[in-house]
């Protein structure tokens, strides 16, 4: 009897969090505690757990909130959004754009990066609507949206283990890509005009990545979303600075000898083989937009009240990070593709090319700055990608103890999700070899198919009208993008082979 009173217990609060924070769905469980339960006693738990009054609701819901760090703040504007989405939208996936012209072409190549533009912008101010979608309610959290227009089970089946990846999975790739790019800092800075080395001990990669997280951790006991604004401006910065030093230095420093533009598709190859190859080049520009998966968290910290909402703000800091995200993107691609042609490496894109076919013609100051900026664009995407995760670990403290979670276990928390990401990157060094298949199977399906999908089941257009109808069928192309990307990168690891490098960073 005691366990199942204890049991009984936890659902109430679980359901008394959810019931009454911003993420009202229609079983509130929290993500990270899977319960199947009998209808019977799930009802009796709902009519336990319903206020009384609409005051009892508003005077439960805003502690819940505030305990949390993705709603604990919520005096956030067009700004802090703005610079939270251009730290978590542009990153180093965008450096291998020219890659996938150099198997696309020019114009392919452009066609499918406007297309992918215009499609995932759309599904980001489908977001913002969704976001108080129903008068009195937020939903800040992207699995919470899900678990209210598809329900318990089937919203978490569908956004569980995407959002959770995308969160922890690209701190992990941080750190990798940060670390490494340490170590590309450190050997530039020891070696001599004459090829020499200083003769200082270089840390090796198992160190670097210790380093790197280690920083991340320390910047990560912000509290909240909120009080991360600095450090995303920081992050933004960085990103659009290297972003343009890439492209502008690429183009100033001229072209390599004996670039082509020709496709690097091989006529004697089959059909298969050559539908592979595009689908490949049209994952690396879908891939290259991210960062849906905290729309919903972003907008969560801007003020809302009876008599203005939250999504003109939001719609305000999208339109001038898009802008600035499109004036770095659209370049990368085109001058980038210009300088290099088919010679651009398929290792890390313009990061790999830039100094491989320039090094002699660049100081090294400037190579160092560029790699610098890398690394702060790192440590501050990590913290943005981050707070899903610690906001989870602390509701399931809250939802248990019905108290904000005390500053030295949050802490506490901060360090293991540092010391896990760390662990999983030093054993799976190899991880950005499998950015195709995880990405097809997780950001292609939360930021081009299941926010049509929601906005179907929430917003309600009349059926079978146009509106319907467009977002019933783009989240069935985004839906059968996402098949046709994990097929082609299935088929390209089984043809090249996948370097598994455990415990060799």
């Amino acid at each position: 009897m005691g366990k199942v009173g204890d049991e009984s217990e936890y659902l109430r609060s679980e359901l008394a969090l959810l019931q009454f924070s911003d993420a009202n769905s229609k079983s509130p469980i929290s993500p990270l505690f899977i319960h199947i339960h009998d209808n019977d006693d799930q009802t009796s738990f709902d009519s336990e757990s319903k206020p009384s009054s609409q005051e009892q609701q508003n005077e439960q819901q805003h502690p819940k909130d505030e305990w949390l760090p993705l709603t604990e703040s919520r005096n956030g504007n067009a700004y802090y959004a703005a610079f939270h989405i251009l730290n978590s939208n542009i990153g180093f996936q965008a450096l291998m754009l020219p890659l996938a012209f150099s198997t696309l072409g020019w114009i392919w190549g452009s066609v499918c990066l406007s297309i992918a533009f215009i499609w995932q912008l759309y599904t980001i101010f489908l977001l913002i609507e969704l976001h108080e979608s129903v008068s009195g309610k937020r939903h800040s959290r992207y699995l919470f949206l899900a678990m209210s227009a598809f329900g318990e089970r089937l919203g978490k089946v569908a956004a569980l283990f995407p959002v959770m990846y995308l969160s922890g999975g690209s701190c992990v790739m941080f750190i990798i890509t940060g670390g490494g790019t340490m170590k590309l800092l450190f050997k530039i800075l020891c070696e001599n005009d004459n090829g020499t080395t200083c003769g200082a001990h270089s840390p090796n990669g198992v160190e670097w990545f210790l380093v790197f997280t280690c920083l991340a951790i320390l910047i990560a006991q912000l509290p909240n979303l909120n009080s991360m604004a600095a450090v995303s401006l920081v992050g933004a910065v960085a990103s659009i600075s290297y972003c343009t030093l890439f492209w502008s230095l690429s183009v100033k420093k001229g072209r390599p000898m004996g670039v082509s533009y020709k496709t690097t598709l091989v006529p004697q190859e089959s059909t298969l083989v050559k539908i592979s190859d595009i689908l490949n080049a049209i994952g690396i520009i879908v891939l290259a937009f991210r960062g849906h998966n905290l729309v919903l968290e972003i907008q969560g910290t801007l003020p809302s009240n009876s008599k203005e909402t939250s999504k003109e703000p939001m719609r305000r800091g999208v339109t001038i990070s898009y802008i600035l995200i499109a004036m770095c993107v659209f370049p990368l691609s085109i001058a980038g593709f210009w300088a290099y042609g088919n010679k651009i490496p398929s290792d890390r894109g313009l990061l790999t090319a830039f100094p491989q076919f320039h090094k002699q013609q660049v100081t090294k100051f400037s190579m160092g700055a560029i790699y610098v900026l890398v690394i702060l664009h790192c440590l501050s995407s990590f913290q943005v990608y981050a707070m899903p995760v610690f906001d989870n670990l602390e509701l399931r403290y809250t939802s248990l103890k019905n108290q904000k979670c005390p500053r030295w276990l949050r802490t506490c928390f901060r360090l293991f999700f540092g010391g896990f990401t760390f662990f999983i990157a030093v054993t799976f060094p190899f991880l950005p070899s499998l950015a195709a298949l995880i990405g097809g199977m997780t950001l292609v399906p939360l930021t081009y198919a299941y926010p049509c999908f929601m906005w179907l089941a929430i917003g309600k257009p009349r059926t079978k009208g146009i509106v319907w109808w467009f977002n019933l069928v783009l989240g069935c192309l985004g839906m059968v993008l996402s098949v046709v990307l994990v097929a082609a990168a299935i088929r390209t690891l089984a043809d090249k082979g996948l370097n598994a490098n455990f415990f060799k960073p």
